[in-house]
């Protein structure tokens, strides 16, 4: 065999193991690529929910269920290569349609998760904060009420079981979905003791009432006023009354011991209804708030007007505006005018 011949079997020789190393290094890059870079995640869910004591096989049915991912086989093969089953962590993860394997592991091992955003505003009962709670964090609302609703853990901080929802400030809380309730419950405390600083302690001292006294009053002056600019004042005439000895009378709280928000007008029935809550059978404040007041109502309580009156009643043209009195003479000819506006609308309950 001539030189030539040799070198040309030689060449081809070589040439075939190339295209054979060029062949399978083909495939294993396109392996792994397939198993780690490749788009893998859908459009069909926004966030990925993985629960406290979730397993990797917990996580796998919930993404085949929901049909989160292309491929379920190369997340599988890819999360044992990168040692997801030992390091998963629960929590509220964002999806982003496209999203490789890799990407989508690291998140979950890493416990990137995205911030809930709470927000309390308008809740009446704390049955209705419960609720919110379970819709926003892990924790269903049968959890958050057993806590709430154990004496002996509220009293850690302060409060008794009627007096805890007074440690809500209605604002917008940032944190993680999987917090629980213990962590919840503690932020909450901490926020509450923020905004209860120095100066509000000292105004609150100064009326003869401490925060939780006061946030109970400003419960009932949220629910008469339908204008913020009315409340310092509705919050002096009920001090005056607090002050004199006088009973509240506050239709709100009847209403919401009777457990009846449809109620427009407060008639004989309703007054005899036995609750601590009824303030025109009982003296003082209520045992608790009648709902979640806001901060400029806590603020009008703390920086109530002085004034002089006693009696208040809704204005006849129904703007949501109360005409005061400091007298029941006044007051009656007030009320006699709301009365008839009532009965013209034909609103007897």
């Amino acid at each position: 065999m001539s030189t030539n011949q040799t070198n040309k079997k030689r060449n081809k020789i070589v040439l075939a193991i190339l295209a054979v190393i060029l062949a399978v290094g083909g495939y294993f890059s396109y392996k792994f690529y397939s198993l780690y870079f490749s788009p893998n995640v859908t459009a069909n869910e926004k966030y990925l929910y993985v629960k406290t004591g979730y397993v990797f096989e917990d996580l796998v049915t919930d993404l085949r269920h929901k049909d989160v991912l292309n491929d379920i086989g190369t997340f599988w093969e890819a999360a044992e290569k990168m040692n997801l089953q030992g390091a998963l962590k629960s929590g509220k993860y964002r999806l982003k349609e496209g999203m490789n394997n890799r990407a989508l592991i690291n998140m979950l091992k890493a416990g990137n998760q995205e911030a809930v955003k709470l927000k309390f505003q308008n809740i009446r009962k704390i049955e209705g904060l419960a609720s919110l709670l379970a819709k926003n964090l892990e924790p269903d609302s049968v959890a958050f009420m057993r806590l709430l609703d154990s004496a002996a853990y509220v009293e850690k901080f302060g409060f008794t079981t009627e007096t805890v929802y007074t440690m809500f400030i209605p604002n917008t809380y940032e944190m993680y979905w999987s917090v629980s309730r213990e962590e919840f419950f503690k932020k909450m405390n901490a926020e509450y003791l923020k905004f209860w600083n120095d100066e509000r302690r000292k105004k609150a001292a100064a009326l003869g009432l401490d925060p939780i006294k006061v946030t109970i009053l400003a419960s009932i002056v949220d629910a008469e006023a339908l204008y913020d600019k009315e409340m310092p004042t509705i919050a002096g005439l009920y001090l005056n009354r607090l002050e004199r000895g006088i009973l509240l009378q506050a239709d709100p709280t009847v209403i919401f011991a009777n457990n009846d928000f449809t109620v427009k007008r407060v008639t004989g029935e309703l007054l005899r209804v036995d609750s601590r809550y009824n303030t025109y059978k009982y003296a003082g404040l209520p045992p608790g708030p009648i709902n979640m007041p806001s901060i400029n109502a806590i603020d009008a309580v703390l920086n109530k007007e002085d004034n002089n009156y006693l009696y208040m009643c809704a204005k006849e043209d129904f703007s949501g505006y109360h005409n005061f009195a400091a007298t029941v003479q006044e007051h009656n000819i007030n009320a006699k005018k709301y009365r008839e506006a009532l009965n013209k609308r034909n609103i007897f309950r």
